[in-house]
């Protein structure tokens, strides 16, 4: 039994919730105690600083692995093989770290965040070990990591998710290995979450930066990072530790708000694992340390953001890595913790079976329970988002498409709108290039959509007179099908083609272009552009691919392997593909294996239609018959 769900698997109710931690033997507290924190559970009434505290879990460990979560893992070792793989790795992946020097205070750019994330990695992987094995050599090396990172000079705050990371870190070795601890580690290693992290983040919540009040990524890194330190050392420092979880509680609904209605993050998949996972974090803690997550997991959106994870990862493995992201998609031990949380079998699944997730926490929060994708639907519109997934079903050599619409001005967005991912017989055959260098000038200011990666140039969707989309555009998906002989969906870009100046006239007729994405017959994917009042301007279609092309005619062959596909030029019937490199100039990154797909349209006259169908088995036989964008869903 996991301590936030009963032996049926669902959720349970705040009382519930306590009464069951106490009883398996994960909660030591009195029954006064039990008393006040099922008054809180049920409530939430309170994040006021002077009452925040009042449920505190005396003892360690308490934070997301209470005391006695051992006793259950230990148990899955010795039944279910899927855990004894997962620790098998997780151990292998500890003996590696004890050959490896320990973390040191280096910069990359502004940043300390790649030793914040190497530290946390570490302890809780070796903590985990020590845990389970009761071997001390686990112990002994993350405490070497604690302290290396207690003496720093600082966790590089004027780029606070490094801080927060550094806390969290600092806050599980502490909170885990308290009893393993020194009583000189314990003053050390208290002593550096409060002055380089703590008193860190008080000095952001009194003044209201801007972590705290954005509705992205760092909000909840943030306030995670600093919740989990304050609840770690909470006996010690009740008056700061109490403030800053507060502070937290009170801050993470604006990033929460993101998920709504539907689960969707429009950061892109990467984004939604960091932001989702520090969520988790935050209840997490807060539950196993306070009885109460204050109501911040019943979120609107957040029970079913799962679906967003897994439907944006095509049958390759590989993500539709919209924004700054990259296509290989990693981890997310998170979804075993909503599988739990929201009776959702399928998230385990996906986890440990689908992307056989083997880490320290996918042993923590383990979940036995799912064997496939079942009914999941073939086709998602996340509406919040206006993100489209469509395939043909769940198996593994199948059509996937991911399509984007939504909002050019989304944080760590690209300009965009209109690009799409394609994979179909094992391989991705349209590919987004994904982020680039963040240390680059102005990656993110005044130069960011002068980068290949970012603007227009290097995405899948229609380039008009050689400029970058309008950065404030959005595209709202117009129509939608999810039915499995009828896949599709329309979003309308015209604001992205806008004219950007007092160029056109109040009597011109207005800018018009809509993109239409289906799947046909199983075996053909159909992208169609209608464009109306660009009468005399340069439309270029195109598209990324790391296949070799043959051009043929109107048809050009992309192979990968042994395997191919056909992409059909349809319309316009004079229109020719054309082949070019898609390297941007150093120190921009280099992508000398990827090839752009092209289609040049000069001065073309109104209306112009553009339709190219990917062909992924059998002919391009009868594939003239275009219908217009409007009459789709009419059928």
């Amino acid at each position: 039994m996991w301590p936030w769900s009963s032996d049926s698997h669902s959720p349970l109710p705040a009382h519930q919730f306590i009464v069951e931690l106490f009883i398996s033997g994960l909660l030591s507290v009195s029954v006064a105690g039990i008393a006040v924190a099922i008054e809180t559970a049920e409530t939430s009434v309170t994040t006021s600083p002077d009452q925040v505290l009042r449920t505190l879990v005396p003892g360690h460990p308490r934070l997301i692995a209470p005391q006695g979560a051992e006793e259950h893992v230990r148990q899955l070792l010795q039944r279910d093989p899927t855990a004894r793989d997962i620790f098998q790795a997780v151990q292998q992946a500890g003996n590696q770290i004890l050959t490896e020097p320990p973390i040191r205070h280096r910069l990359i750019g502004p940043r300390l965040l790649d030793q914040s994330r190497r530290c946390l990695g570490r302890i809780y992987t070796l903590a985990t070990l020590y845990r389970l094995t009761g071997d001390a050599k686990y112990a002994e090396r993350a405490v070497v990591e604690m302290r290396t990172a207690a003496s720093f000079p600082d966790w590089n705050p004027s780029h606070f998710l490094d801080t927060a990371e550094m806390t969290h870190a600092l806050a599980i070795g502490y909170d885990w290995l308290f009893d393993y601890l020194s009583a000189e580690d314990h003053q050390a290693i208290r002593t550096a979450i409060v002055e380089k992290g703590l008193r860190e983040g008080e000095k952001v919540y009194r003044r209201g930066g801007w972590w705290s009040t954005t509705a992205w990524n760092w909000n909840q890194v943030c306030n995670g990072g600093m919740a989990l330190g304050a609840l770690a050392v909470a006996e010690d420092e009740p008056e700061l530790s109490s403030f800053i979880i507060a502070s937290a509680i009170n801050s993470v609904p604006r990033a929460m708000a993101s998920y709504a209605p539907d689960g969707a993050w429009a950061e892109g998949p990467g984004y939604w694992n960091y932001a989702t996972h520090y969520t988790v974090f935050l209840l997490a803690g807060l539950e196993t340390a306070l009885g109460s997550d204050f109501g911040i997991g019943q979120s609107p959106g957040f029970s079913v953001t799962g679906d967003f994870w897994m439907h944006v990862i095509g049958p390759t493995r590989m993500s539709f890595n919209f924004a700054d992201g990259g296509s290989r998609v990693g981890h997310a031990p998170c979804m075993l913790y909503l599988a739990k949380r929201f009776d959702r079998p399928v998230y385990a699944w996906h986890q440990c079976d689908y992307l056989r997730g083997r880490e320290a926490l996918d042993l923590w929060w383990y979940d036995p329970r799912g064997d496939g994708f079942g009914n999941e639907a073939t086709a998602k519109w996340f509406r919040g988002a206006d993100i489209v997934t469509l395939r043909t079903d769940w198996t593994e050599d199948v059509i996937f498409v991911g399509f984007k619409g939504g909002d050019n001005a989304v944080n760590h967005s690209h300009l965009e709108l209109g690009s799409f991912v394609l994979d179909a017989n094992g391989e991705r055959w349209v590919l987004d290039l994904g982020s680039d260098d963040y240390n680059l000038p102005g990656y993110f200011g005044k130069q960011r959509w002068t980068y290949y990666r970012l603007g227009t140039f290097g995405q899948n969707t229609l380039l008009v007179d050689s400029q970058n989309q309008n950065p404030r555009a959005k595209a709202p998906i117009l129509a939608f099908s999810d039915r499995p002989e009828q896949l599709f969906a329309i979003a309308d870009l015209s604001a992205a083609y806008a004219p950007q100046s007092a160029e056109k006239s109040a009597s011109q007729p207005a800018d018009r272009v809509l993109r239409g994405i289906a799947i046909l017959d199983h075996r053909v994917v159909l992208v169609q552009d209608e464009l109306n009042g660009f009468d005399g301007r340069s439309i270029q279609w195109q598209i990324h691919t790391g296949a070799e092309i043959e051009l043929q005619g109107s048809m050009a062959v992309l192979r990968q392997g042994n395997r191919s596909i056909q992409a059909v030029l349809i319309s316009p019937a004079d229109a020719q593909f054309a082949v070019e490199k898609a390297d941007a100039p150093p120190p921009q990154r280099q992508q000398p294996n990827v090839r752009k797909l092209v289609i040049r349209l000069n001065k073309q006259s109104d209306p112009l239609r553009i339709a190219v169908a990917f062909v992924t088995s059998g002919d391009a036989a009868g594939l003239s018959m275009l219908r217009p964008l409007d009459s789709w869903k009419e059928r």
